[in-house]
Order: structure tokens, then C-alpha cells, then sequence
């Protein structure tokens, strides 16, 4: 009888570690659905725990990242913290080599670059690399955005639901979108859109037939040359973000800028990973930077938000500047002239076999994060106490 009592007790005692060991073992490999806002909305920068998993040797592996933005760019620096936060979570088993500035090559042969392996991650521009993306390509066309939040967000929203074949050759990681391009001028103010007719728009990409469609004349010219034409009454003003106004000074020269965010169109960009390199790594080196990247697309979002608060605060710093904002109908009429832009482009997109609903989850996604956006003075707020250079 004493020997079943002990046998059944050493039995009960075995189910409960059993158990207990299933309950505090489980491990959780999902990450965050496209809808969450990512950590740290309102608080500081990340400060996870390195892995005690990860027993590999310090310096494993180390990868070269290359960028246009200069190392001083918030963008850029996100990018640096970014790294950092790998490499922590890896117990340094990964670093990497910061190439900022277009110094290992310009920003248009980015992506060309991580598919044959120059560098080993890249971030730039989709619209500098033309016809390879006419799925992102979308992105970039007048839907409506509001604020770089947002913007970010639903370009990444986007990615996840429809995964474009197009960046097969790569493995994506994480989007950036700008703040909404709207209308800056240096003389008269834009308050409808017949204001806008016979003006001359700097504008490229897309945004030269956004100028069209709304009755100006586009002229093409980089952003560094923006300043200088306005100045010189070479052009009446700029389709760009409202960032420019700081970031490139050129609140010095716009006067008024015109709140069309009805047909506002973006800059989306990428964040990617040479494809070798990342079959190279084993699955839990790959969740980190999983992991990551996702709660690091809400340190883009508000950098974007932050970046063009900077360009308002810039503009209202100059006496005699206007901010223009279009009511309801005049707001209507803009969205209308701009219509055939967009429809056009899902007719060639039909045409190429390309039949998902992409316009519609854009507008949905847009007004998700409308809805749960952060402003853009909080963003600000957040970025001047969080986004730093990490300490080497």
C-alpha cells in the first residue's frame, strides 16, 4: 500500500513539472499585425533585453548598410539606432557597417546594389529606380494623404498585404513615407484651383503630372535645386513636403503654403536586405530583425510627422508667411482634377495582370490611422528626446 501511495505521489509530482515546463516554455513567433502602432507611441526609445538565448560568437556576422541620407539626417539616424538595437538583442553577434551619405554609391543604384551584394542592406527611394515597382509605385500617386504618421504607416500596411512579387529579388524589412507633398509658393498665394493656372510647380515623378492635372505647368528639378529657382523667379513654387521648408531652408523663400491635402502623393521608401545574406542567418537571428523592424516602423512614422512640424515651425519663424487651408468643397475639386492620375495608373496596372483592390485599402488604411494617428507636434515633441546617434 506505501509502495502505490509513493508511486502515485512521484507520478503527480512528474504531470505538475511537465506542465509547468509547457507553460513557461512557450515561445511567441508572431509579430505585430500591420494595424498596431508599434512600442513606444508615447514614451522612450527601446530598452529590450538582449537575447540570453543566443550564444553566438561576438562579430558573427557583420553587414554593410547603405543609405543616401547624410549621417545627420533623423532618418538616417533612426537607421543608426536601428542597428544598434540588433546588435544588442544579438548579444553582438551582429554588426554592422553605417554607409551614409551616398558614399559607397548614389541613391539611385541603392537597390541594385543589395540584389548583387555591394552592400548588404539598403535604404532609399522607389521612384529612383522607375518602372521596377509598379505595385509600390501606387504608393507614391495623389490618395490623399495627410500627415507622414499616417503616411509611413500605411506604406507598410500595404507591403504586408500584398507582398509584390516585384521585391522578390530582395528581402524587404521596413517602409518609410513622407509627409504629404502640397503646394508651396513664393508670390501668390493658392487658395483655389484657379489660382494655380499658368504657374510654374517644380515637381518630379508623379507630382509633375499632379502640377498638370491641377492647371499648372511642372517644371523638373531636383530638391537642392528648389531654393534657387524660387528665388531667381525661375519657377512660382514647389509640389514637396512641408519638411523642405526647414530641411533645405526654404522657408526663406515660400511665402504661403497651400494645405491641399486632398491630393496629397508621397515619397515612399525602403529599408532591404541582400537575399543570400538573409537565408544566411538562422531563424532566431532573422526574428530579431523581424522584430525590429516592425516596432521600428513607428520610429519612422513620427520622424516623418516631426520632419515637416520642423518645416511649419521654419515657415511661421519668417514674417509675412500664410498657411493656406482649402475648405471642404474647394478641398473636393482638387481630389476630382487629380482623379484620372490614379485611375490611370489602376487601368495599367489591370492591364498588367495586376487586379487587387489596392486603391481601396489604401483609403482604408489612411483613414485607420487618421483615426489613431500621433500629432504632429507630439511626434516632434518625441523625436527631439529619443531619436539620437547611438554612443559608439
Amino acid at each position: 500500500m506505501k509502495r502505490v501511495l509513493l508511486l502515485g505521489l512521484v507520478l503527480v509530482f512528474a504531470l505538475g513539472v511537465v506542465l509547468a515546463a509547457c507553460g513557461s516554455g512557450e515561445e511567441t513567433t508572431s509579430t505585430s499585425p500591420p494595424t498596431t502602432a508599434g512600442p513606444a507611441t508615447t514614451g522612450g526609445a527601446s530598452t529590450t533585453a538582449p537575447s540570453t538565448a543566443m550564444t553566438y560568437p561576438a562579430g558573427k556576422w557583420k553587414f554593410t548598410f547603405n543609405t543616401f541620407f547624410p549621417a545627420t539626417n533623423k532618418i538616417a539616424i533612426v537607421g543608426e539606432m536601428w542597428m544598434a538595437e540588433i546588435t544588442k538583442r544579438t548579444n553582438g553577434a551582429v554588426t554592422f557597417e553605417y554607409l551614409p551619405g551616398a558614399s559607397l554609391t548614389a541613391a539611385n543604384k541603392v537597390y541594385d546594389g543589395v540584389v548583387t551584394g555591394i552592400s548588404d542592406l539598403g535604404f532609399s527611394v522607389f521612384a529612383y529606380t522607375p518602372g521596377i515597382f509598379p505595385v509600390m509605385d501606387l504608393l507614391d500617386y495623389p490618395n490623399g494623404y495627410p500627415a507622414g504618421y499616417v503616411d509611413t504607416h500605411v506604406v507598410n500596411d500595404y507591403f504586408q498585404k500584398f507582398k509584390p512579387a516585384e521585391l522578390g529579388k530582395v528581402h524587404p524589412l521596413a517602409f518609410y513615407g513622407t509627409g504629404p507633398q502640397l503646394i508651396l509658393t513664393v508670390k501668390k498665394p493658392v487658395k483655389t484651383l484657379e489660382d494655380l493656372k499658368g504657374m510654374v510647380i517644380r515637381s518630379t515623378g508623379v507630382g509633375a503630372a499632379i502640377a498638370k492635372a491641377l492647371g499648372a505647368e511642372g517644371y523638373a528639378a531636383a530638391q537642392n535645386e528648389a531654393y534657387e529657382l524660387m528665388s531667381k523667379g525661375v519657377i512660382d513654387g514647389s509640389l514637396a513636403p512641408r519638411e523642405v521648408l526647414a530641411g533645405w531652408k526654404q522657408a526663406e523663400v515660400v511665402k504661403y503654403v497651400t494645405n491641399c491635402f486632398s491630393v496629397g502623393s508621397i515619397t515612399s521608401m525602403y529599408l532591404i536586405m541582400n537575399n543570400d545574406k538573409w537565408n544566411s542567418l538562422p531563424a532566431d537571428v532573422q526574428q530579431v530583425f523581424t522584430d525590429v523592424s516592425t516596432e521600428y516602423v513607428e520610429y519612422w512614422a513620427k520622424v516623418a510627422s516631426a520632419l515637416d512640424a520642423n518645416g511649419v515651425a521654419a515657415l511661421k519663424a519668417q514674417p509675412g508667411r500664410e498657411i493656406i487651408d482649402l475648405g471642404p468643397d474647394e478641398a473636393g475639386k482638387w481630389a476630382t482634377a487629380i482623379k484620372p492620375i490614379v485611375d490611370k495608373k489602376i487601368a495599367d496596372m489591370k492591364a498588367a495582370g495586376l487586379n487587387d483592390d489596392y486603391s481601396a485599402f489604401i483609403a482604408e488604411r489612411i483613414k485607420y490611422w487618421t483615426q489613431n494617428q500621433v500629432s504632429e507636434a507630439d511626434c516632434l515633441t518625441w523625436v527631439d528626446a529619443n531619436v539620437k546617434a547611438p554612443a559608439k
